[in-house]
């Protein structure tokens, strides 16, 4: 959500190097962006002396022209300080109403750069190289079951193989998730297996972020929860189901996708914001059933 925000960066200084420090997965969408010139993984976590090591990573850096973080925490803050930079500036929310996270990035860099610019779509830079080639005359879905933000998020395998057996005649099925969702892809994956579906791929835990960005790109469909995935697929206009509990979808749905639709049981206590249901009965996620996805698709269809 940060890269329309990013591209108005480059949008005013259109010859500019950029160097991304970050996240090993965070950082990897940039790894094809005609502007980044490095991409520096944050391991400060690792580190028995995090302050120092994240003071020694940014004065490895070099100099820069200015020094942006995205992120509001204590280490991102000290990072930026760290820089040797001429013009500095630390996230903040400018605005206390409900407004779309993309706006919130673009506010910020508008504020440090003193300019007026609005966020357009989400940018993401393939690989020039395909990495993705489906040879089937169906189209193709992917259902996207994980998210790293906790279990409230997370929709049923059950009820993701029940939307999967509805659409496998029309579409073959790939399942996505990272290294810590497998165990619920391989849920789904059993459910398709005991329903008799054989037209599909489980990718959970198998790909590298340039290769899922490749393949969420040639999408037909994508269901998901609210996930980075999510955010990849409307930065290529996939068409979208997105399922959503606990947390705001008028901040951090899909940016500018004409072609997603927002599942969600508007219930008193969401959203919570919470990695799990402190009401212990996931309601939010409980009451969304199997019907409610496929009339989504139908939507959208």
């Amino acid at each position: 959500m940060t890269t329309p925000a990013i591209e108005n960066i480059v949008n005013l200084h259109s010859d500019v190097d950029i160097t991304i420090f970050g996240s090993a997965i965070s950082t990897r969408i940039f790894e094809h962006h005609p502007n980044v010139q490095r991409i520096v993984t944050d391991d400060s976590r690792k580190q028995k002396f995090r302050i120092f090591h994240l003071y020694k990573q940014a004065r490895q850096l070099g100099k820069f022209d200015c020094a942006i973080s995205f992120r509001r925490t204590l280490a991102s803050k000290l990072f930026v300080w760290f820089c040797h930079a001429e013009l500095k500036g630390n996230y903040r929310r400018y605005a206390k109403r409900a407004i779309h996270q993309v706006i919130r990035y673009n506010d910020f860099v508008n504020k440090v750069f003193k300019v007026n610019t609005s966020a357009s779509q989400l940018a993401i830079y393939k690989n020039p190289k395909p990495v993705n080639t489906y040879k089937s005359d169906k189209k193709l879905l992917g259902i996207n079951p994980g998210a790293s933000y906790g279990s409230a998020k997370r929709w049923y395998p059950e009820e993701f193989v029940k939307v999967a057996s509805e659409l496998a005649s029309q579409y073959d099925i790939v399942i996505f998730g990272g290294p810590g969702e497998t165990d619920i892809a391989a849920d789904i994956e059993q459910g398709l297996i005991d329903s008799r579906i054989t037209n599909y791929q489980n990718l959970a835990g198998k790909t590298t972020i340039p290769e899922l960005i490749s393949k969420i790109s040639n999408l037909d469909l994508f269901i998901t929860g609210d996930s980075g995935p999510m955010h990849v697929a409307a930065a290529f206009q996939v068409p979208t189901v997105a399922i959503f509990g606990p947390t705001k979808d008028d901040e951090t749905s899909q940016w500018m996708n004409e072609k997603s639709i927002i599942v969600k049981k508007n219930l008193d206590c969401q959203p919570c914001m919470k990695r799990t249901c402190p009401l212990e009965h996931h309601d939010c996620m409980n009451l969304i059933k199997a019907v409610d996805v496929l009339d989504a698709v139908k939507q959208l269809n």
